[in-house]
């Protein structure tokens, strides 16, 4: 899937502010995710690093061997790290997570970012949002364009690492249950 520069800046501003229900598409993909604490902290955690990953597609010229990461969160470049050592216990159980859950290696920083890359159609998706699903549970919403199964990896990635014990998903849902939600 190609991102253009103009909705890598639509989903920038997604990940600013709640979007409003009637530019929902018909249809998103949600991720039910179990955390060990506040919904509230951990959706700014993951907007965060998103939000910076977004703004390098938009601006970062991904020619370049290596892209800037001055924007990026620090726990989130300390996870990314070979080994992983000296990130927040959130971050370090987070990849422990992921690990065990995906069966996947941790990944670097710079493989991930380029996934960014608005030339790239490996990420199937968008952000759309982050919904409080009860005291340690939320939902993320993305759009897929209506598509079950689609790359995001990477968006994992970032979910486990933000603070998830569990992430499952994606699930096609109609957008009003995502506007129903209540932020996160």
């Amino acid at each position: 899937m190609m991102h253009s520069e103009e909705s890598l800046e639509a989903e920038a501003e997604r990940l600013r502010r709640r979007p409003a229900a009637e530019s929902a598409p018909p249809v998103l993909s949600e991720f039910t995710v179990d955390l060990p604490g506040d919904p509230g902290r951990y959706a700014e955690r993951l907007r965060s690093v998103l939000s910076a990953a977004v703004s390098l597609g938009i601006a970062a010229d991904f020619e370049q061997e290596e892209l800037p990461t001055e924007g990026v969160p620090g726990w989130f470049a300390a996870v990314c790290a070979p080994g992983g050592e000296e990130v927040p216990d959130f971050a370090g159980d987070g990849r422990g997570a992921y690990e065990s859950h995906t069966r996947s290696r941790p990944w670097s920083l710079q493989n991930w970012l380029y996934r960014f890359d608005p030339d790239d159609d490996s990420r199937g998706w968008q952000w759309w949002d982050v919904t409080r699903a009860g005291p340690s549970r939320v939902h993320i919403w993305v759009d897929s364009w209506g598509e079950s199964f689609f790359g995001c990896q990477e968006l994992r990635w970032a979910a486990y690492t933000a603070g998830a014990l569990r992430v499952d998903g994606p699930v096609v849902r109609r957008s009003s249950a995502w506007a129903e939600g209540t932020p996160a």
